[in-house]
């Protein structure tokens, strides 16, 4: 019943992350919005069939959905609003967190930073609580984020990287042999958006894996690298009229 109820759980985050709504699955199943509710509320209920009309709906597959309710039943896949809060709040506690996210040590963390052992084990044990890591006996530290954690939308964390990260992130030309920035226009429909953004998952995934392929390199040898990658329905700003224009012109025909 456990694995039932984590199966749904991750549907649910699937299908917010895909922006569909339960009316959504209704129409796909052919089922009443209430009908598809309490499918949801009943973690045993949902046949292989109705689950493969709604991956299919998200275009997802039966057998990535598994894996990523695997993955959600071993590892952290969100915080709470309060947690997140917690952390921004904190801004040692903050360090502490994207230190152990990109594979510091306990001992790596102490010789690079102005922060003393006991201070630093308070963090860690703070962490610990929050579920993000399990700090073991030596200090030795096992993160527990999955690969598909992800942020609240616009929760306190997002916030925050708005505000203080993406300004000074983007300073750059990006011409250097370790930056890319790449952007792409184009029309394209819902369903290729969603298949997009699976790909886009995978590349987080494969982002992470390769970080742990270097855990054995000296840290000399490893560098601080991030990665940003959005994709979202918008257009230009400065076309806003004409789309209003288009907008008028198609109702007018109707």
């Amino acid at each position: 019943m456990a694995e039932c109820e984590q199966l749904i759980q991750t549907l649910k985050q699937q299908l917010k992350l895909r922006g569909l709504q339960y009316q959504d699955i209704a129409r796909v199943l052919d089922l009443s919005e209430g009908s598809v509710k309490r499918l949801f509320a009943n973690g045993g209920s949902i046949s292989l069939e109705r689950l493969a009309l709604i991956c299919e709906a998200m275009s997802l597959e039966m057998s990535e959905l598994f894996k990523l309710a695997s993955e959600n039943t071993k590892h952290l896949t969100q915080l709470t609003r309060q947690q997140e809060e917690e952390l921004v709040a904190d801004k040692a506690l903050l360090l502490v967190a994207v230190c152990i996210t990109n594979g510091y040590r306990f001992e790596q963390i102490l010789e690079q930073y102005n922060l003393s052992e006991h201070v630093l084990i308070q963090k860690l044990a703070h962490l610990d609580r929050l579920n993000v890591i399990e700090l073991l006996p030596e200090n030795r530290i096992k993160l527990k984020i999955s690969p598909s954690f992800h942020w609240i939308a616009g929760g306190p964390i997002q916030q925050f990287f708005q505000q203080q990260v993406i300004r000074t992130f983007f300073s750059t030309y990006f011409s250097g042999d370790d930056e890319k920035l790449v952007m792409s226009t184009g029309l394209m429909s819902l369903p290729s958006n969603h298949k997009f953004q699976q790909k886009i998952q995978r590349l987080v995934g494969e982002f992470y894996e390769a970080c742990n392929s270097d855990n054995a390199l000296t840290m000399q040898q490893r560098h601080g690298t991030s990665m940003v990658i959005a994709m979202r329905r918008w257009t230009f700003p400065l076309f806003d009229e004409y789309e209003e224009k288009a907008s008028d012109t198609t109702h007018s025909k109707k």
